[in-house]
């Protein structure tokens, strides 16, 4: 008896993270945080991750939060793949 079940493709993971900066073509780096319980303790802490992400359109800016998901390796250490763009950083032109 076989069973095909077409809805059996794992979901992947998805995160919202910030970009911290872009590492060249196509290629971004998001950081992402996450809180956890110290097991002692008790008492909250952050934890930050870093992912380098594959942005084909380049259109992802340093600041932005993104939504990011799972891939197949695209390189040695990337691994995700952009989704969209949560909220754009806001560019301050004060400074210049």
């Amino acid at each position: 008896m076989t069973v095909t079940d077409t809805n059996s493709v794992a979901k992947k993971r998805q995160v919202e993270g910030v970009v911290v900066r872009r590492s060249g073509a196509k290629t971004i780096s998001v950081q992402t945080a996450t809180t956890i319980r110290h097991p002692l303790y008790r008492k909250s802490m952050k934890r930050t991750k870093r992912y380098l992400v594959h942005d084909p359109k380049e259109q992802a800016a340093a600041g932005d939060t993104v939504i990011i998901r799972e891939a197949r390796p695209l390189s040695a250490r990337k691994r995700w793949v952009l989704v969209s763009i949560s909220h754009k950083a806001s560019v301050d032109t004060s400074e210049v």
